[in-house]
């Protein structure tokens, strides 16, 4: 009787975190407790307990200005417009074409709970090169892929004092907002020694039919170059981020034409 009743407990609590998840998904926007108190008739205590689970796994996100939306596992999922083994597939070509117009180093990101994720990488030609981070959980704030996914949407500011990881990091949220609304503003995102020292890059948004889903960027040493040459290459990564989108866009045309 006791493990039948933990059962039913256990199942309850699901049900209402599933009624908490479709009022946050329903909603364009950060909803507040009292919403979801009123949405789901639950006791705010109970709600404000399960939207704290349902955060700690990534399945609800608390706002700066507070109050909740859907987490990052779901947006990372409902963005998904073809698997990350074929999105870094298809990116290769366009990164080989960017590495061979730039003379440096290329990648294909995408963000997730723990940081920005690079798919592929091609690397620059040159015995001094970039370096690699495929593989590697890269944090959004001391990354021009993370600086994109941030003004986007796709990935959120971090809170409280951000880690220094080189000379230029930013490590106040206020700038970092500031700087995310840049990119929004311009389009691309760039950094000079703020994930590692003597490192500087430049990215731009890949799209897919709900939004942001990845990042393209082109990375170097930073004796190789200037900040102007930043602003030179930026055209070019913005150029095959939105080559790159419209072939997701027409792929994704095609596999729906399949499954008719």
């Amino acid at each position: 009787m006791v493990l039948m009743a933990r059962e039913e407990n256990g199942t309850q609590a699901i049900d209402r975190a599933a009624r908490i998840l479709e009022h946050l998904v329903e909603r364009d926007d950060f909803v507040t407790l009292t919403s979801v108190v009123e949405g789901t008739q639950l006791p705010k205590s109970t709600a404000a307990r399960l939207l704290r689970a349902l955060e700690r796994n990534g399945l609800a996100q608390r706002g700066v200005a507070g109050g909740f939306r859907p987490g990052p596992l779901l947006v990372d999922y409902a963005r998904r417009d073809t698997s990350t083994a074929d999105l870094g597939a298809l990116a290769r070509p366009f990164l080989e074409r960017l590495a061979a117009r730039t003379g440096e180093t290329t990648n294909i990101a995408i963000p997730t709970p723990a940081g920005v994720a690079r798919l592929a990488e091609i690397p620059s030609p040159h015995p001094l090169g970039a370096g690699t981070w495929v593989g590697s959980r890269i944090p959004v704030h001391a990354s021009a892929l993370g600086k994109v996914f941030m003004a986007y949407g796709a990935a959120q500011p971090p809170f409280g004092r951000l880690a220094r990881l080189a000379p230029n990091t930013i490590t106040s949220v206020a700038e970092l907002l500031r700087a995310v609304e840049d990119v929004r503003e311009r389009g691309w995102a760039s950094t000079w020694e703020e994930l590692e020292a003597g490192l500087c890059s430049v990215a731009a948004p890949v799209r897919g039919s709900r939004g942001v889903i990845a990042a393209i960027s082109v990375s170097m040493p930073t004796v190789r170059a200037t900040r102007d040459d930043l602003e030179r290459l930026a055209p070019l990564v913005v150029e095959t981020a939105d080559a790159l989108s419209a072939s997701i866009g027409r792929r994704a045309v095609v596999d729906q034409e399949e499954d008719r």
